[in-house]
């Protein structure tokens, strides 16, 4: 039996944490890449520390993308984030570029030829979640922990709150009633800070963000309000801890609120699967739950490289299905090409529309006009409703 009454916690960290520099700059790159071809593979990790980006990987593409330009690519991510700090500058830091051709190896098992169609780029197993939690279906905890950093980071673009510098992380504890959230029992904000402001003077502005964020009522208790516990955050990003692409997975998900295949998703093109058919799964979860098939749906896709088709397809209604979890499994294959190539082409997903999911979650997003987050759509529960009932 689940548990009904619990308290649960999901974290965020901001676009400014020195990981999540590495994920900007390495889809930056996979933006660049597909914006000259929608073809191209890449899969790019970067390394960042004190006024350092080092940028390692494998790519296939237009020969017209040279190294300076990979080099500017990663220099506009760093700016567009904020960072003109004097341990990490986008100006001034050293970018190295060891980006090399992609294997031979790798490439034939994924590339279709004669009668094989596309395979997926590596094995793997991806998981995809929904609940009806949030207008957006997804967990309360890890949503609230988004929008807290995420205000925080639009009053400092904007200059309304020039005391906030890029690197921050949240962290929202909710208390759960018969498995519904209820209240906020505790928050941790700790933010990168200008030089010279109070810690009291900080307090203030970070409650007055999380007051807006969360719903009324639900801010928590005095003592459990936690603003920089350790004191003093001048020192921040990557001068203050190095970074790497694909080390906050869980932020980037559920909040460890669902299962993760374990697989990053920043710096690769969607050939590879852990990235793909992760947003794969997704969209179908939320559909289910959209359909109203379910209030929490979750569900699994297994790939082998060089193989078409899913190894396997797991769905779990959590209890709370209107249908079987096997209807459900049988739908979801005949509503949708899970094959590598068919969740491309389903999702749109060769366009350059990746560095803006490097922050804030790729999950419970607003589908944007230029294809941006499509697999937020709804677009499928009508289908899959049909085709089960």
């Amino acid at each position: 039996m689940a548990r009904s009454n619990f308290l649960f916690t999901s974290e965020s960290v901001s676009e400014g944490h020195p990981d999540k520099v590495c994920d900007r700059i390495s889809d930056a790159v996979v933006d660049l890449y597909l914006a000259a071809d929608p073809f191209a593979r890449v899969a790019c990790e970067t390394l960042t520390t004190t006024n350092k980006i080092v940028l390692a990987g494998e790519v296939r593409g237009p020969a017209s993308i040279t190294k300076e330009m990979i080099e500017e690519t990663a220099r506009q991510a760093v700016k567009a984030i904020g960072y003109e700090q004097e341990g990490f500058h986008w100006k001034k830091a050293d970018v190295e570029v060891l980006l090399h051709a992609q294997s031979a190896d790798i490439a034939q098992g994924v590339d279709a030829s004669g009668n094989k169609d596309e395979g997926a780029g590596d094995q793997g197993i991806m998981f995809g979640y929904a609940c009806t939690e949030t207008d957006v279906l997804m967990p309360a905890p890890i949503i609230y922990s988004h929008r807290i950093l995420k205000r925080m980071a639009e009053l400092r673009h904007s200059g309304e709150r020039s005391e906030f510098e890029p690197d921050s992380k949240s962290q929202v504890t909710l208390k759960y009633e018969n498995g519904k959230p209820v209240g906020v029992t505790s928050v941790v904000v700790s933010t990168q800070h200008k030089a010279g402001v109070k810690l009291t003077d900080l307090r203030e502005l970070v409650r007055a963000v999380v007051k807006d964020v969360l719903p009324a009522g639900w801010f928590p208790p005095e003592e459990e309000f936690y603003v920089n516990p350790t004191g003093n955050f001048v020192i921040g990003g990557p001068d203050g801890d190095a970074g790497l692409t694909g080390r906050k997975i869980i932020v980037d998900t559920y909040g460890g609120a669902a299962p993760h295949g374990g697989g990053a998703f920043s710096g690769k093109d969607p050939t590879k699967v852990d990235r793909s058919a992760a947003y794969a799964s997704r969209y179908l979860a939320k559909n289910v739950v959209a359909a109203g098939l379910s209030e929490r749906c979750t569900i699994q896709l297994s790939y082998a490289i060089g193989v078409s088709k899913p190894l396997s397809i797991y769905v779990d209604l959590h209890g709370t299905g209107k249908v079987e979890e096997e209807a459900v499994e049988r739908a979801v294959a005949k509503c949708m090409d899970l094959s590598p190539r068919g969740i491309r082409e389903h999702l749109q997903l060769n366009r350059p529309i990746y560095e803006r999911t490097a922050a804030y979650g790729h999950f419970g997003r607003m589908p944007e006009s230029d294809g941006g987050f499509s697999w937020e759509k709804t677009d499928l529960a009508g289908k899959l409703e049909a085709e089960i009932r």
